[in-house]
């Protein structure tokens, strides 16, 4: 799936399981951060750009290798919750999240064509031996995807409106606040335009 859903998908776990924003966010960096394994996709689009090729394929051989396996799960984890507040509870929500990530990848991440699967190699970089395949893989711009994330949108908006935090902090705490004086201005705009009309009328 995308980063983007994965963020939401781990943000809404994080803000239902942990007791305070730092937490929070380090939560939702574990549901996230295993698609750093994939970053060599803007040198492959860069350096095949400039030699005018196609023979660059750190994407290919690297996305879900190093990081998409209970290695990449157990390093992740633990420096995260170096910086957690509650540190075995970060440490196994971090797991949590990572997790559910190899499972969302593992259910919509195919290609275009109904061969193109990614495969979890679960105990990858260190083994090749334990491939996790799912044959009914769906696309990853498949309707599937889209639907999960215009879902997740939706939770993470109503949740952060009722919240002292949102998404958006994970990346920047001032544009969080920003963020969720204005949302909270929408909901009771909302709230407001559905709410039914005095019996006595208009106030005088």
């Amino acid at each position: 799936m995308s980063p983007i859903t994965h963020l939401l998908a781990s943000w809404v776990v994080a803000a239902k399981t942990t007791t305070n924003p730092r937490d929070c966010r380090l939560v939702t960096l574990a549901g996230v951060l295993p698609d750093a394994d994939g970053l060599g996709f803007f040198v492959d689009m860069v350096r095949n750009s400039i030699k005018n090729t196609d023979d660059f394929h750190l994407y290919q051989n690297f996305h879900h290798w190093y990081l998409h396996g209970i290695f990449g799960a157990l390093v992740v984890s633990g420096i995260l919750t170096a910086f957690g507040s509650q540190r075995w509870r970060v440490f196994l929500l971090c797991l949590l999240t990572f997790h559910l990530h190899l499972l969302c990848d593992l259910l919509g991440s195919r290609g275009p064509t109904p061969g193109d699967l990614w495969p979890i190699y679960y105990f990858g970089p260190l083994t090749q031996r334990w491939v996790i395949f799912w044959h009914h893989q769906w696309r990853l711009d498949g309707w599937q995807n889209m639907l999960i994330t215009v879902v997740l949108v939706f939770w993470a908006l109503w949740m952060a409106s009722k919240r002292n935090d949102s998404v958006v902090g994970v990346f920047n705490r001032r544009a969080d606040r920003a963020f969720l004086q204005q949302l909270k201005k929408w909901r009771a705009a909302v709230f407001r335009e559905k709410s039914p009309p005095s019996p006595n009328g208009p106030p005088a």
